[in-house]
């Protein structure tokens, strides 16, 4: 491989990226064909169900595509699924090379497709640009390897580390562009959670404006079911589905179906609350890939707890509220700072007067 593979890779890297909110649980994949150094088509995975990148870029290079190099951010499958095998449109188009940035895990594919294109006399070689390949398909890699999404965390603070004043007001510590920022990263979320304390503090919808391209469903962590019949989630539970997650002691589910909401009884975590890492289970086994906790401050601390929390985002404004208000993340917290979690991967995003704070946790 020379500089020239890595730079046609890179393109497919971000054309992938377009897919992100679209085609999840499938994993996110570009493609990019190269004739004589020259780009003769590209692609992408872009909508679940649809035709996958190598298609796309395969159509788009015509007779262009024999005896080309195709550069591809995942192992092309071998198997039916919603789509035809890739491996067979690939061979038919005549590609004489292929490089993949990684093999996918996936059990229906797991190096069967590199072994179809080679029983064909296709070049293969895997690994070029392959930690940059895992880190975009993070949250599918983990779903096919724990059975459990990718959990985002995201808050707003102050520049002294407080999500409200004394008194618990909160709007808006962040200004529009933060905001802005917020409904973009929901936009790509299968749920969001929060806790019943900050449903009801602060009311909140949990919806996406504008729509993205995903609608998360809304998941209140409410021991004992006390959500509120006048709440602005009931109001719009016919429009975006609302989950209400109790302990199975809660005496109000009727009231909550009724109410228009789902609900799911979890067992006790041994602090009176619902077992997040059982709620984590069964969100996989409904497929969903990505999960946004917006708070409040306990249900953040009980998923840092947990070692539960994949990705961060930390808006933090320039104010200081000062006071014995809350911080952002409560729970049982670490007893040292060498246990304290560290972010391995973070980067630091201007947005308006404020800042984002964002990057990936230190699994070491």
């Amino acid at each position: 491989m020379d500089s020239r593979d890595e730079v046609w890779m890179e393109r497919a890297i971000d054309l992938a990226e377009k897919g992100r909110g679209y085609v999840e649980p499938n994993p996110l994949v570009g493609a990019v064909i190269v004739q004589e150094d020259r780009v003769v088509g590209e692609g992408w995975h872009e909508r679940y169900g649809e035709a996958h990148a190598e298609v796309n870029a395969l159509a788009q290079a015509g007779e262009s595509a024999r005896e080309a190099t195709l550069y591809v951010t995942l192992e092309p499958c071998c198997h039916q699924g919603k789509t035809p095998p890739c491996t067979e449109a690939i061979v038919r188009a005549g590609i004489k090379r292929v490089v993949a940035a990684m093999t996918d895990p996936f059990p229906q594919v797991a190096g069967q497709g590199s072994s179809r294109l080679e029983q064909a006399d296709i070049a293969v070689e895997i690994g070029l640009k392959e930690k940059e390949a895992k880190r975009l398909n993070a949250p599918y890699l983990k779903l096919l390897r724990t059975g459990r999404p990718y959990v985002h965390a995201k808050w707003a603070m102050t520049l002294d580390g407080k999500i409200a004043t004394r008194t618990g007001d909160s709007r808006w510590i962040t200004g529009d562009a933060a905001r802005r920022q917020t409904h973009e990263l929901r936009g790509r979320m299968d749920a969001i959670i929060v806790g019943i304390g900050t449903v009801l503090a602060d009311d909140p919808r949990l919806t996406v404006r504008p729509p993205g391209p995903r609608v998360p469903i809304r998941i209140v962590l409410d021991s004992r079911g006390r959500l509120p019949k006048t709440a602005n989630l009931v109001k719009t539970a016919g429009e975006v589905p609302v989950l209400v997650v109790t302990l199975p002691t809660a005496s109000s589910v009727q009231e909550l179906q009724a109410m228009g909401c789902a609900t799911l009884g979890l067992p006790d975590a041994g602090n009176d609350r619902p077992d997040i890492l059982v709620l984590l289970d069964e969100l996989g086994r409904r497929r969903m890939t990505n999960v946004l906790v917006e708070g409040g401050a306990e249900v953040l601390g009980s998923f840092f707890d947990a070692r539960a929390v994949d990705e961060v985002h930390a808006f933090v404004a320039p104010r200081i509220a000062g006071g014995n208000a809350k911080t952002a993340v409560a729970g049982r917290g670490v007893e040292k700072i060498a246990d304290a979690l560290s972010l391995a991967e973070w980067k630091i995003e201007q947005l308006g007067p404020d800042v984002l704070l964002h990057g990936i946790i230190n699994s070491q």
